[in-house]
């Protein structure tokens, strides 16, 4: 081979691996750029549903069927709400029986392949909680972001912003509880949520940029009376408030945040995704190069940010070891780093963004002491 001829095959193939590579990295990080609001994240495995009887629900025998807890069973037109593991209910060695609290939407039949989901409700306050409630349309950077107001006779409001693979359907979750707190609850849609606008790249940003969304929320809630607010977000919703709480010019209006499983190392949560869509472990290292080449994100984990030194106000950080899309060691190094101000409680058995769901009752009684000073 002529040396012009083998040169010119040496980088046309350097040029078509590296396109290859480029390629296979945006691939990867669409598993986390590209999360749609409301469908499930890829580590949710389907399970079937076997049968159902009177309150009860029969359920392929898996890690994710035996969670402890409350939560929502999704199928395709269908949406119902299970509770624990009936103890001493008949089953066989595959199946496992749980107590069926509801069906929401459609019927539940054997055969159907469904998902357990942190989201209980659907609809909004009103149809689903019996809540007064308000629709309220937020002016944010991009264009009007569409929100439920329930009001209440505090002037500390509650701001809520869901996360990974969620909708403002999930802080309903703890609407009810809020409520009877007497505190007003703004739940917003924001950038790529549904009726919000779009980002202009078309991606999500973790809560790096997403966070001027709920500034805007801020600047709406205390233009509409309130004197202080509370920051509650899940997931990267958790990585918003954070943000916000120690960017936004009213950041000396926030009297608490509540951060429920946050995405602190964002690089390791986009892995964590790749991974669970099935993205070799080889081609990982080029889904975060990826991500941050097409959104602009730091490389540094919001810890290294020296957003815990820049912390503002008492932060409850609700989290737990079974978390492996946005993992918690990040989170107790933040309350180590901040014991005067933050609080870490922490929750076993519990997936993402479903810390409340594994046990209600106990975290809502952590919340309620937590925000009864700040009320």
């Amino acid at each position: 081979m002529r040396p012009a001829t083998a040169t010119a095959t040496a980088v046309t193939t350097i040029i078509g691996a590296g396109a290859a590579a480029v390629a296979a990295g945006r691939y990867a990080s669409d598993a986390a750029l590209k999360a749609t609001p409301g469908r499930p994240l890829p580590a949710d495995r389907r399970v079937t549903v076997h049968a159902t009887a009177a309150g009860q629900v029969t359920l392929t025998r898996s890690f994710t069927a035996l969670r402890p807890g409350t939560y929502g069973l999704a199928g395709h037109g269908v949406h119902a709400v299970v509770g624990p593991v009936v103890e001493g209910a008949e089953a066989s060695a595959d199946t496992v029986v749980r107590r069926l609290e509801r069906v929401v939407e459609g019927v539940l039949e054997p055969g159907d392949k469904v998902r357990l989901t942190p989201e209980l409700h659907r609809g909004d306050p009103g149809s689903a909680l019996g809540l007064e409630y308000r629709e309220v349309e937020i002016p944010g950077e991009l264009g009007g972001l569409p929100a439920w107001w329930v009001p209440g006779d505090r002037d500390t409001w509650v701001i809520t912003a869901h996360g990974l693979g969620a909708t403002r359907a999930h802080p309903m979750n703890l609407m009810g509880f809020l409520n009877g707190q007497h505190l007003p609850v703004l739940d917003i849609a924001y950038r790529g949520d549904a009726g919000a606008p779009r980002p202009a790249d078309g991606l999500g940003h973790l809560g790096a940029s997403e966070w001027r969304d709920l500034d805007a929320a801020m600047r709406f809630a205390v233009r509409y009376g309130a004197r202080d607010v509370i920051l509650y977000g899940w997931s990267t919703g958790a990585s918003m408030a954070l943000h916000a709480a120690v960017n936004s010019p009213l950041r000396d209006r926030v009297s608490g945040l509540v951060l429920d499983s946050p995405v602190l190392d964002w690089q390791t949560t986009l892995r964590a995704l790749a991974a669970a869509r099935g993205v070799p472990a080889a081609l990982l290292p080029l889904a975060v190069r990826a991500a941050q080449g097409r959104t602009g994100m730091s490389a540094a984990p919001l810890l290294d940010a020296s957003l815990a030194a820049a912390l503002p106000a008492p932060t409850l950080v609700v989290h737990g070891p079974d978390d492996t899309i946005a993992p918690w060691q990040p989170s107790r190094e933040l309350a180590a780093r901040r014991p005067d101000l933050v609080t870490l409680h922490a929750v076993p058995q519990a997936p993402h963004a479903s810390m409340w769901n594994a046990d209600p009752g106990r975290y809502e009684e952590t919340l309620r002491r937590f925000l009864t000073p700040l009320m």
